[in-house]
């Protein structure tokens, strides 16, 4: 064993000074975890990565990634080669070995990097199997029986995310949830008493998870296997924390010191390390897999012989499939009274909500704000907890109660989605403007092109009275700017239901649905689902047109209205809705120039209550917001910051003089 652990140290103290960069330090100390975890704990087929049943690993401290992505190359993974291994933080673009694990590779599960969303995403993945087990498992046939393995770091479980998860995962009774504490005592700055002296353990039991310790986490992978192996007891009903004692770049002279964390450990010091060990090159853990996945389908087709409707079910929802009459659970027609766009997500989704089982929908505790229930919906929790306000739920429940947790609900989300390609569809849902909270994780989400839909509600500064606190002026810009994401801000009932098929039928990344608080018109016969789904779309057109105004979301009717004032100054205006830049983007050039016709010199003016960043790229001014929001009612704060029919107008007409008379250079965007 030590031969093992001493190769394993070597091995990354010599992958990182290859190209003098790389974090050493955690994954040598991790070491002994490692052949614990891979080589004795872990059921995972290396030739079968994908396997619907496999035990789920997250590397939290994704700086360590050396661990994982050795542990992946010994445990028999075929595209991690020798050469691969070799490819870290080198110049090949097609390396394996990103400095941060990356989802797209084999065995890596979720992509990490940012401390504290690991734990988060290995909630989600342990959610989903609590919830896929509880809807399909039968007596004798446990067909989703597969247990979430977390490495923790003790930079981690000081980021706020991370403290979330642990108390929700507590709450919840995740039994299926293991997360090991790499507790090395040592952050980039220092040893980590120069910030944290709470007692971890304690905390950890207060949050409702079981604590096991392990001191010689270095060298002891007997104690440690001993420990992994509670968590696979069918008798324990909590989440399992095992704080695990290690020594960061154990071995090296830098050794307990923080200098081992991110910076190769210098030749003469691996020089001084290094001593004549041979390597052992037998791999039985790819057959082992491969029993493991053979023994599942077999078990498989035992459920299929004695459940086949429920088979039948299981399969589909494997495969990622919605019903392919999902569009027309989508209502064709909407009522015309004014309805907030919030409300409006409801009326177009509550039919696919209740019937299609893929969804679940969560909230930070708003769920008579966001409108995303459905008659007889159950609740997410554990089956033996009755609160003293609420009703009681199940592993079944597909509505999730997340607290007042927008961060770990975004990132919870994640690792719901990436369980397996939309065998569950994650809803999320709160105040746009505590989407800011949870940006981090949506982040995460783009970038791993997770099937996530965000619900963003009170998006304007019509919601009025609660202030500049809650009016998002700013965050459309990040959402409109983040890649791999569909913002679409939908301008009533019809539009919001376009938004919802925009939404469903994106499989490149999550969308963020965002409405409002307040009742805004419907503009029946004017708007267009499936001009939502072209990010913008011509809704009055007009011969000979001096001017194009451009309406968004909650704010759309205003641009028909100004229009009709313009008649007023003999102006001609045609209007556009333009709920989606993401959307608009991906249209050819001829479609973009036959919506906008700026090319034909008629210039286009934006009226959105938001920062005026971005919409530089499609218009040439914007009645828009300089600062921030007000706290006044809904009714007045339009009013207050200049958003009535007249003087929206008086404005837009005063800029299309100076316009004609060559006042405003081209290309030059107007803040009016």
């Amino acid at each position: 064993m030590q031969l093992v652990l001493q190769s394993f140290r070597l091995l990354i103290a010599d992958l990182c000074e290859q190209f003098g960069m790389g974090h050493p330090g955690s994954a040598i100390g991790m070491a002994a975890l490692g052949v614990a975890l891979w080589k004795y704990i872990m059921r995972y087929a290396p030739h079968q990565p994908d396997w619907f049943n496999r035990d789920r690993f997250l590397l939290s401290n994704g700086h360590a990634c050396l661990f994982q992505y050795a542990n992946l190359y010994l445990s028999g993974y075929e595209a991690m080669t020798w050469e691969q291994l070799l490819s870290y933080h080198s110049e090949r673009p097609d390396s394996l070995c990103p400095g941060h694990p990356e989802i797209e590779h084999e065995g890596i599960e979720l992509t990490t990097g940012p401390l504290g969303q690991g734990i988060a995403n290995a909630v989600g993945l342990a959610m989903a199997t609590k919830h896929l087990a509880a809807t399909f498992n039968r007596p004798g046939y446990d067909i989703v029986s597969n247990q979430t393995w977390c490495i923790v770091g003790d930079a981690c479980l000081q980021e706020g995310v991370g403290c979330e998860a642990f108390s929700y995962a507590g709450h919840l009774k995740l039994n299926s949830l293991t997360i090991i504490y790499d507790n090395n005592q040592i952050t980039c700055d220092g040893s980590v008493d120069l910030t944290n002296t709470e007692d971890v353990n304690k905390k950890m039991e207060a949050c409702g998870w079981n604590v096991i310790d392990v001191h010689d986490g270095v060298n002891d992978v007997e104690a440690i296997v001993a420990a992994l192996e509670k968590g696979r007891d069918p008798n324990r009903t909590k989440p399992l924390f095992i704080n695990v004692r290690t020594i960061i770049g154990v071995g090296s002279a830098v050794a307990g010191q923080a200098v081992a964390h991110g910076v190769p450990l210098g030749a003469n010091n691996v020089k001084e390390m290094k001593k004549a060990y041979g390597w052992d090159t037998d791999r039985n853990l790819p057959k082992r897999g491969d029993h493991y996945v053979q023994e599942w389908k077999d078990l498989l087709a035992a459920y299929t012989t004695a459940h086949p409707d429920l088979a039948e079910t299981f399969k589909a929802r494997m495969d990622g499939a919605l019903p392919p009459d999902w569009e027309s659970m989508i209502p064709s027609s909407f009522p015309s009274d004014p309805t907030p766009t919030r409300k409006s997500n409801n009326l177009a989704m509550s039919k696919l909500l209740a019937e299609v089982p893929s969804f679940m929908v969560g909230t930070a505790d708003l769920t008579p704000s966001v409108n995303l229930t459905w008659p007889g919906y159950e609740i997410f929790n554990p089956p033996d907890l009755q609160p003293i306000s609420g009703k009681k739920g199940s592993y079944k429940g597909r509505y999730v109660h997340f607290g007042i947790r927008e961060h770990v609900m975004a990132a919870i989300a994640n690792g719901l989605a990436a369980y397996a390609p939309q065998t569950i569809i994650p809803i999320t849902s709160s105040f746009f403007m505590f989407y800011l909270y949870a940006a981090p994780a949506v982040r995460m989400g783009a970038l791993q092109k997770l099937k996530v839909i965000h619900v963003a509600t009170h998006d304007s500064i019509g919601a009025g009275e609660d202030g500049p606190t809650h009016q998002p002026v700013e965050l459309a810009a990040l959402y409109r700017a983040m890649p791999n994401i569909l913002y679409i801000r939908p301008g009533d009932s019809e539009e919001a239901a376009g938004a919802w098929q925009a939404a469903l039928s994106h499989s490149a990344g999550p969308s963020m649905i965002s409405v409002s608080r307040h009742a805004i018109p419907q503009l029946m016969g004017l708007t267009s689902r499936s001009g939502v789904a072209r990010g913008a779309y011509i809704l009055q057109e007009a011969k000979d047109a001096d001017v194009t105004l451009i309406g968004v979301g909650a704010e759309l009717s205003f641009a028909v209205d100004v229009a009709v004032a313009l008649t007023q100054q003999s102006i001609k205006a045609r209007v556009l809705s333009f709920p989606s830049h993401a959307l608009f983007r991906q249209q050819p050039l001829a479609y973009q120039r036959e919506v906008l016709r700026r090319n034909e010199g008629i210039p286009a003016v934006v009226l959105e209550p938001y920062v005026s960043l971005g919409w530089e790229r499609w218009a040439d001014a914007g009645v828009c917001m300089s600062g921030f929001g007000h706290s006044l009612p809904g009714k007045y704060v339009y009013g207050y910051f200049g958003y009535t029919v007249e003087s929206m107008a008086e404005r837009v007409g005063g800029f299309l003089r100076e316009w004609k008379s060559g006042m405003v250079g081209r290309g030059e965007f107007v803040e009016l």
